[in-house]
Protein backbone atom coordinates (compact mmCIF):
# COMPACT_ATOMS: atom_id res chain seq x y z
CA UNK A 1 0.00 0.00 0.00
CA UNK A 2 1.59 3.64 -0.79
CA UNK A 3 2.14 6.21 1.42
CA UNK A 4 -0.48 8.39 0.31
CA UNK A 5 -2.71 5.91 0.60
CA UNK A 6 -1.95 4.58 4.09
CA UNK A 7 -2.37 8.06 5.37
CA UNK A 8 -5.79 8.65 3.29
CA UNK A 9 -6.90 5.66 5.59
CA UNK A 10 -5.74 6.92 8.66
CA UNK A 11 -7.00 10.21 8.29
CA UNK A 12 -10.68 8.04 7.86
CA UNK A 13 -9.69 6.42 10.49
CA UNK A 14 -9.21 9.33 12.95
CA UNK A 15 -12.14 11.26 11.52
CA UNK A 16 -14.22 7.79 12.60
CA UNK A 17 -12.45 8.39 16.02
CA UNK A 18 -13.68 11.87 16.51
CA UNK A 19 -17.27 11.06 15.29
CA UNK A 20 -17.25 8.04 18.03
CA UNK A 21 -17.03 11.10 20.79
CA UNK A 22 -20.51 10.62 22.93
CA UNK A 23 -20.36 14.61 23.34
CA UNK A 24 -18.39 18.10 23.04
CA UNK A 25 -16.58 17.17 26.81
CA UNK A 26 -15.61 13.70 25.53
CA UNK A 27 -14.10 15.18 22.43
CA UNK A 28 -12.22 17.93 24.10
CA UNK A 29 -10.80 15.14 26.21
CA UNK A 30 -9.61 12.96 23.22
CA UNK A 31 -8.31 15.88 21.52
CA UNK A 32 -6.16 17.03 24.67
CA UNK A 33 -4.47 13.59 24.70
CA UNK A 34 -4.19 13.26 20.77
CA UNK A 35 -2.62 17.09 20.25
CA UNK A 36 -0.18 19.31 21.26
CA UNK A 37 -1.06 22.62 23.12
CA UNK A 38 0.45 24.06 19.83
CA UNK A 39 -1.44 21.88 17.75
CA UNK A 40 -4.73 22.56 19.79
CA UNK A 41 -4.03 26.24 19.37
CA UNK A 42 -3.56 26.31 15.98
CA UNK A 43 -7.00 24.45 15.21
CA UNK A 44 -9.35 26.53 17.57
CA UNK A 45 -7.38 29.62 16.46
CA UNK A 46 -8.56 28.59 12.76
CA UNK A 47 -11.69 27.77 13.84
CA UNK A 48 -12.57 31.06 15.46
CA UNK A 49 -11.30 32.83 12.23
CA UNK A 50 -13.80 30.59 10.65
CA UNK A 51 -16.07 31.75 12.20
CA UNK A 52 -15.36 35.34 12.27
CA UNK A 53 -14.95 35.22 8.51
CA UNK A 54 -18.16 33.71 8.22
CA UNK A 55 -19.90 36.50 9.46
CA UNK A 56 -18.25 38.53 7.24
CA UNK A 57 -17.93 41.64 9.53
CA UNK A 58 -14.22 42.24 9.76
CA UNK A 59 -11.39 42.25 7.33
CA UNK A 60 -8.24 39.99 7.33
CA UNK A 61 -6.51 42.66 9.09
CA UNK A 62 -8.99 43.41 11.83
CA UNK A 63 -9.05 39.49 12.66
CA UNK A 64 -5.05 39.34 12.90
CA UNK A 65 -5.89 42.64 15.34
CA UNK A 66 -8.19 40.97 17.59
CA UNK A 67 -7.20 37.22 17.38
CA UNK A 68 -3.13 37.54 16.71
CA UNK A 69 -3.13 35.03 14.32
CA UNK A 70 -1.51 35.37 10.90
CA UNK A 71 -2.98 36.86 7.87
CA UNK A 72 -1.51 33.73 5.82
CA UNK A 73 -3.65 31.51 8.36
CA UNK A 74 -6.96 33.81 7.60
CA UNK A 75 -6.58 33.75 4.16
CA UNK A 76 -5.71 29.30 4.06
CA UNK A 77 -9.00 29.62 6.33
CA UNK A 78 -11.43 32.17 4.03
CA UNK A 79 -9.93 30.05 1.06
CA UNK A 80 -10.63 26.54 2.36
CA UNK A 81 -14.40 27.94 3.58
CA UNK A 82 -15.42 29.96 0.10
CA UNK A 83 -13.47 28.01 -2.44
CA UNK A 84 -11.88 24.37 -1.39
CA UNK A 85 -14.55 21.88 -2.79
CA UNK A 86 -14.23 20.00 0.67
CA UNK A 87 -16.76 22.49 2.21
CA UNK A 88 -15.96 21.09 5.71
CA UNK A 89 -15.62 24.58 7.48
CA UNK A 90 -19.35 25.18 5.52
CA UNK A 91 -21.12 21.90 6.66
CA UNK A 92 -20.05 22.88 10.21
CA UNK A 93 -20.63 26.28 10.33
CA UNK A 94 -24.05 25.77 9.04
CA UNK A 95 -24.99 22.77 11.54
CA UNK A 96 -23.58 24.78 14.62
CA UNK A 97 -25.62 27.69 13.52
CA UNK A 98 -28.57 25.82 13.42
CA UNK A 99 -28.28 24.19 17.07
Amino acid sequence: MSIQKQNLRRRKQLAEALFAAKDAAELERFLVDLCTPAELRALSERWHVAILLDKGELSYRDINAQTGVSTTTIGRVARFLNEEPHQGYRAILDRTQEA
